[in-house]
């Protein structure tokens, strides 16, 4: 069957199902992402509820999913990412579209992923122009201001920000060799978390596990007294003042940076002035990359090149860095998604967010306009209400 006939097929199909969506799940294509938008487990869901599931060939194949359990799962096998696109009435993949996937997305086709639009003009004026309806996970928020599909990515990206930091401070890799529990009559490293949000909170469990000195400041004193409470007693927290973070920074080995506004741009807490207070090898990463980052002299990295080097601190800005560990991550990422795609699949978009508020803070961009105010706030553009 040829493209166009495929296609004609395609919406002839959906016509003669009313209650059926069609779903496209493409291959990853940013470096070095090796997760997928959802497993077979998530696919058998959807498929039993009625609707069709295409499946790029090869998507899972990074994350240890083969073609052949999509397809016993209910999943067609498609060739290529045009033809994904084409199929689909949604989109439900991880990271945000690049440019070679702008051309594919079409007016009022949902795509349903991490967009981190404050961060990306190109990628928001791309959206604009495409007419597509972008829910970004990033901001679908409950009433208690949680963020549900962000946490299990979080969760992730705290952990292996310990991780990685850890690597990087040993001498080969260009740190102050380090190692980041000490050992008997050695003090251990200090680690300074900026941030107790759940990236925060995770990434202060591993390296207090680890044996570092753990400090976690934020400007939330509720929440400090929260941390303080909860989390082991090598873990101190502060208040963060610039001061205060100043005086912190000449004998620091390791700053996580996971401050997060919902939507927004991160504000830069370490200002490149600040770098010379911190000894040459210390190691600076900042999960907060995907919406700016927290560190002014912070640029995106990939998982071939993570880190750079300024003034003679190592930055690793990796902006997936979940996608270093894509089993876990993209079942952790299925199971906190698939109520809110299995909720666009049945009742369509527009009647999925009016009967539920959180689902409809995820509306970033929809047909054309920006119905998410911070994105409108941050690139200068009209900002309009969502019409459901």
């Amino acid at each position: 069957m040829n493209y166009e006939k495929k296609s004609l097929y395609f919406a002839t199909f959906n016509l003669l199902i009313p209650d059926n969506m069609i779903i496209g799940v493409p291959k990853e294509i940013k470096n070095n992402e090796n997760r997928v938008g959802m497993t077979p487990s998530g696919v058998a869901e959807l498929v039993k509820r009625g609707h069709t599931v295409y499946v790029q060939h090869t998507a899972g194949v990074n994350s240890g999913f083969a073609d052949e359990d999509y397809e016993k799962a209910g999943a067609q096998i498609l060739p290529t990412i045009e033809e994904t696109y084409a199929a689909a009435e949604m989109i439900v993949k991880v990271k945000e579209p690049i440019a070679p996937e702008y051309r594919l997305i079409r007016r009022g086709q949902v795509v349903f992923t991490y967009f981190h639009f404050a961060a990306d003009r190109e990628l928001t004026m791309a959206m604009i122009e495409s007419g597509g309806v972008c829910l970004a996970y990033e901001t679908v928020e409950l009433p208690d201001r949680s963020l549900p599909l962000l946490i299990p990515m979080s969760e992730v990206a705290g952990r292996m920000a310990v991780q990685e930091g850890a690597r990087f401070l040993e001498r080969p890799n260009g740190g102050k060799g380090v190692l980041l529990g000490g050992v008997p009559g050695v003090k251990p490293a200090k680690v300074l978390i900026l941030g107790g949000g759940v990236v925060g909170s995770n990434a202060a469990q591993m390296a207090a596990g680890m044996g570092a000195d753990v400090t976690i400041a934020d400007i939330n004193l509720a929440r400090l007294r929260y941390l303080s409470e909860t989390l082991p007693k090598n873990v101190k927290t502060l208040y963060a003042s610039e001061v205060r973070l100043k005086k912190e920074l000449p004998d620091v080995d390791l700053v996580i940076g996971s401050v997060l506004i919902p939507g927004d741009k991160t504000p830069h807490l370490i200002t490149r002035e600040m770098l010379k207070m911190m000894q040459p090898g210390t190691v600076l990463v900042d999960v907060a990359i995907d919406q700016g980052g927290c560190f002014e002299t912070s640029h995106p990295t990939t998982h071939s090149e993570p880190t750079y080097t300024v003034d003679g601190i190592i930055h690793y800005a990796v902006a997936n860095i979940p996608g270093a560990v894509p089993n876990t991550s993209t079942l952790a990422l299925t199971n906190a998604t698939l109520p809110y795609t299995i909720a666009l699949a049945g009742k369509g978009w527009k009647q999925a967010c009016k009967d539920n508020p959180a689902l409809a803070a995820g509306l970033n961009i929809a047909e054309g306009k920006v119905v998410y105010k911070a994105v409108a706030d941050v690139f200068g553009l009209p900002y309009e209400p969502a019409d459901l």
